[in-house]
């Protein structure tokens, strides 16, 4: 259980430093951000691919976690990081 997280975790984070590597600009995000980024990413190619498909066997593999995360770092530089929280 304890290893899972910790794979999950370090997957997130190579996934979503290689999106945010790929994507011009500066993202203000930390390492956490840039783990959850790399995450969500993976699992928002597998829902995108499983729509587009009808697969439901499919995992998605790098490209498709890489192209996921940085759907998400788009939209979290492109909505969330412009709010200011006071």
């Amino acid at each position: 259980m304890l290893g899972d997280l910790i794979a999950y975790a370090v997957f997130g984070l190579v996934i979503g430093a290689l999106a945010r590597f790929a994507l011009p600009g500066r993202h203000r995000m930390g390492c956490l951000a840039t783990i959850v980024a790399g995450i969500v990413g993976s699992f928002v190619a597998g829902v995108i691919v499983r729509a587009l498909t009808g697969n439901q066997n499919y995992k998605p593999g790098w490209i498709a976690s890489i192209l996921g995360a940085m759907l998400v770092i788009w939209f979290y530089t492109r909505y969330m990081a412009q709010r200011r929280y006071y």
